[in-house]
């Protein structure tokens, strides 16, 4: 700590004003200034030395002059006020001559903290002083409460953002405001172009922003709220308006009267725009540019809302699913699938009002809003027109695409209370007509609501059922029309439940695709099947030559394992590849021919054989007979079912048989009941056939207990 006396001014010392006697009458006076002022003066050097303190600085901090002499004034600041502080006396110390203020906190000598008001002038070019002086106030207002600081802070925070805010300085006595140079070159003026009156300001503001700007800064003139921010839209020399964030604070005086404003303005329209361009990407779909769901509901609410004010308000929802997309999306790549979606979004568009809202929810789903309808028949016909305007293909990469939808219909008449009530029962609605033929519509009724609920359950049942393995595999016997023998069984499933008793396929199979649970169901009768038949080859003499058809549907078919799983099955069950043969469908190999082939052709190698099931009923392209390796073909119960009656139905079977033997496959015929139709199919060299004539589906104690009364 330095303690002796400054020497007397030179060139580059302080005049000892107060640890020397005085020399003139001057000085006396000065000196008698300092001893008697209530404001802490020091003098700095450069790197922030004290190398003057005036004796106040004992009331205001407790120091003795002579004790701060030679200190780091630095080391006495607030850790938090130091960064600001800095940048402040850097900024000073650049800038002879310069003036600035700031308000920080000092250490007392007692350890506690002081807030003072400092002013500092940069007097470094001064052969007298050759420092920096500081002036600095104890302000009680601040220390009596922490809101007072905190304005005070953001007041001079704000001064200190002038480099890239425009700053203001509204005077309420004169009602002049100062506007930085800055300030107005946000708006592409000139210093000069633009004068110092509030209108310069407020009339450049957007007319439906006045208002609440007004308010804000009205709020903050009576001392409603510790400072003024608000964001508005100002028009720019361009006439274009830009988006602005202006904050500010009052300035009071002693007594507590409001004399300025002042303040600071930001150009925020980039992160309008972002933010704006954010909500609308978290409302709309990417593909398509359609609302997406979130928005679509939001809408919704507000027709259920306008309902409940307006009992005659009407509205509908319609909910779409494109018939057969994955087949396109598939087969042409999922580009084209993307391009099929886009056009399809700007059809929909096209078809309704531009008060109607149209939405893509989902993949190949979309729904339309129709906003304030007269009846059920407004939106019946929106849909009909929908399904005409899909009558013209789409032209997608040089090709036309045709397709269809499946529109379900759900009006606001039936009293709903929330959105996802009027969008489930346009789902319903929807599935209902894809469950009737598809490219078509349905108006929702409460039959609907009471039939999905039903398959709710069923589909829980469903996932019970497999955790609990409540399946049982049943068997049909296949017999050759030639010898009479029985050549095999086909496997086929059925659902044991709990209460329900025995469930045929036709009423839960539908639901296993859905869910996907077909999957875990196929397998397990896969192995089921498998290992049955392993038992028959092993007790039963008869029936070591027997086969076993086992139905693979679409879900297994695409599975990547298929090939393991079926290994698997074989070699856990101990039955040889030649005994299994799996049926699939034309549709499952139609809608991946590519993957369908390789998949086929493994499984030839495997030495498993491979039926074409319910031939005919499908695409029946004689291309995917040559392409396949096929061992089998299954007639459908369809044809054979009217083979005896004087309908084309023989001539069909008759084509079907003679196409398979051509190709070195051959024929099963299905749902044989009549002795007529096994004649018929005798006679047409049809090999094998199954149906009820011979056996129903039994269990597999009975699997051998074949019609006696038959006879080849």
């Amino acid at each position: 700590m330095v303690t002796k006396p400054i020497p007397k001014a030179s060139a580059t010392t302080l005049h000892p004003i107060v640890n020397t006697a005085p020399d003139t009458a001057s000085d006396a006076y000065l000196r008698a200034l300092l001893l008697q002022s209530p404001d802490v003066i020091a003098v700095l050097e450069a790197n922030g030395t004290i190398k003057f303190q005036s004796p106040s600085v004992k009331e205001v901090l407790g120091y003795e002059p002579n004790e701060m002499i030679g200190r780091q004034s630095f080391d006495l600041l607030h850790p938090d006020d130091f960064p600001h502080v800095m940048k402040v006396f850097a900024d000073l110390g650049a800038q002879p001559g310069k003036v600035m203020v700031a308000i920080c906190r000092f250490r007392r000598k007692d350890g506690s903290w002081c807030p003072l008001e400092c002013i500092g002038k940069n007097l470094l070019d001064d052969p007298l002083i050759n420092g920096i002086l500081i002036s600095s106030r104890d302000n009680a207002q601040q220390r009596l409460t922490e809101e007072r600081l905190r304005e005070s802070e953001e007041r001079y925070s704000l001064a200190m953002q002038g480099t890239n805010d425009g700053l203001w300085d509204w005077n309420l006595k004169t009602n002049e405001v100062y506007f930085s140079p800055r300030w107005k070159a946000m708006l592409g003026y000139a210093d000069a172009e633009i004068g110092s009156t509030a209108d310069e300001w407020l009339n450049r503001v957007h007319r439906e922003d006045v208002a609440a700007l007004q308010a804000a800064i009205g709020s903050h003139i009576e001392n409603q709220t510790s400072h003024y921010e608000g964001e508005y839209r100002v028009l720019h020399k361009d006439g274009v308006y830009r988006w602005m964030v202006t904050r500010g604070i009052a300035v009071r005086g002693k007594d507590g009267t409001m004399n300025r404003l002042v303040g600071s303005q930001a150009d925020i329209t980039d992160k309008k725009r972002i933010a704006e361009m954010l909500v609308h990407d978290a409302l709309h779909d990417a593909l398509t540019k359609l609302p997406n769901r979130t928005l679509f509901v939001d809408r919704l609410q507000n027709c259920l809302s306008r309902g409940k004010r307006n009992k005659e308000f009407f509205f509908a929802v319609l909910f779409l699913d494109l018939d057969r997309f994955k087949v396109v999306n598939d087969g042409l790549g999922h580009v084209m699938g993307d391009k099929l979606l886009i056009e399809m979004a700007s059809l929909l568009t096209s078809c309704v009002r531009p008060e109607d809202t149209v939405a893509r929810i989902g993949g190949d789903e979309f729904t339309i809003l129709l906003d304030g309808i007269t009846d059920s028949s407004d939106a019946i016909r929106v849909a009909q027109r929908i399904q005409t305007a899909l009558t013209v293909p789409f032209a997608l990469g040089g090709q036309d695409v045709f397709t269809t939808v499946s529109i379900g219909i759900a009006l606001s008449a039936s009293g709903y209370s929330h959105p996802e009530e009027l969008i489930r029962d346009a789902d319903n609605a929807m599935y209902r007509a894809k469950s009737s033929g598809k490219a078509r519509h349905q108006v929702f009724d409460s039959s609907m609501h009471a039939h999905a609920v039903a398959l709710l359950q069923l589909e829980t049942d469903l996932r019970r059922a497999v955790e609990r393995q409540e399946f049982r595999v049943h068997y049909q016997a296949i017999r050759s029309l030639h010898t009479g023998e029985v050549k095999g069984f086909e496997a086929l499933v059925r659902w044991q439940h709990p209460q329900r008793g025995l469930i045929y396929p036709g009423d839960f199979i539908h639901a296993a695709e859905e869910t996907g649970l077909i999957v875990p169901i196929g397998w397990w009768v896969l192995n089921e099947a498998c290992r049955q038949t392993a038992e028959w080859h092993k007790t039963i003499p008869e029936a070591k030559g027997l086969t076993i058809n086992v139905n693979l549907s679409s879900n297994q078919f695409a599975q990547p394992d298929l090939s393991a799983q079926i290994q698997r099955a074989l070699k856990e069950t101990g039955l040889s590849p030649a005994s299994l043969k799996l049926e699939i469908t034309e549709t499952v190999v139609i809608e991946n021919p590519e993957a369908a082939g390789e998949i086929l052709r493994q499984l030839r190698e495997l030495g498993i054989k491979v039926c074409l099931d319910d031939f005919g009923t499908g695409y029946s392209s004689l291309s995917y007979l040559l392409r396949f390796p096929i061992d089998t073909l299954k007639i459908d119960r369809s044809f054979v079912s009217g083979i005896g009656t004087g309908t084309e139905n023989a001539s069909i079977v008759k084509t079907i048989v003679a196409l398979a033997h051509n190709m070195g496959m051959d024929v099963t015929a299905e749902g044989v009941e009549t002795r007529e139709q096994m004649l018929h199919l005798q006679h047409l060299n049809c090999e094998n056939a199954q149906g009820y004539l011979f056996s129903k589906p039994v269990s597999p104690e009975r699997a051998f207990d074949v019609n006696p009364t038959v006879s080849i």
